[in-house]
């Protein structure tokens, strides 16, 4: 199992415990059955606390099916480990930088891939999100890893141009976009 997708079951499962931040795209993350800072019914949260694991629980809902079973294998990973060793673990994602955790709230597949791809897709203006979430979702991994590239590459001044260009294609077209803006 891949340290990185254990991670992020860690972090869904401590998620909770932090101050909503805004998160780089919409995403799709599940909210923690139980843990103990969260009360047992809503009734017990706070309106803060109640909006963010709505927010979670729709993110999660929003998750390719794949994506949940791989979130929830790990999960019962990590339920299957001593206590010490969880705690380690959540202790090692909650020393990570806040965009490294909130890009796992992506999910496993965008989750490991969005620290490179924050440069591009990071702060996006609202009406971009979902069709940025949604195209990057598209993408293979072989895909990612190009526009990884392309993103690392862009210079600041030109992020918001590349990224319009990136959304304005046709799902077909972006094979050959990937390609092409890779030897640039």
């Amino acid at each position: 199992m891949n340290k990185s997708i254990l991670l992020l079951a860690v972090g869904l499962a401590t998620g909770a415990h932090a101050a909503p931040q805004p998160l780089p795209l919409p995403s799709a993350t599940p909210v923690p059955v139980t843990t103990p800072a969260i009360p047992a019914t809503p009734a017990a949260l706070d309106p803060a606390q109640l909006r963010e694991l709505r927010s979670r629980y729709a993110q999660w809902q929003a998750l390719p099916a794949s994506e949940r079973a791989r979130i929830r294998e790990a999960a019962g990973r990590i339920a299957a480990m001593p206590a010490a060793q969880q705690q380690a673990l959540r202790a090692r994602f909650d020393e990570q930088d806040q965009r490294f955790r909130d890009g796992w709230l992506l999910g496993p597949q965008l989750g490991q891939h969005f620290p490179k791809l924050q440069g591009l897709f990071g702060y996006l203006p609202a009406d971009q999100r979902e069709p940025a979430l949604a195209a990057l979702r598209q993408l293979n991994e072989g895909q990612l890893a190009q526009l990884t590239l392309i993103a690392q590459r862009t210079p600041p001044q030109e992020r918001d141009q590349v990224r319009d260009q990136f959304l304005g294609l046709a799902p077909a077209a972006r094979d050959a976009w990937l390609k092409e803006n890779l030897v640039r």
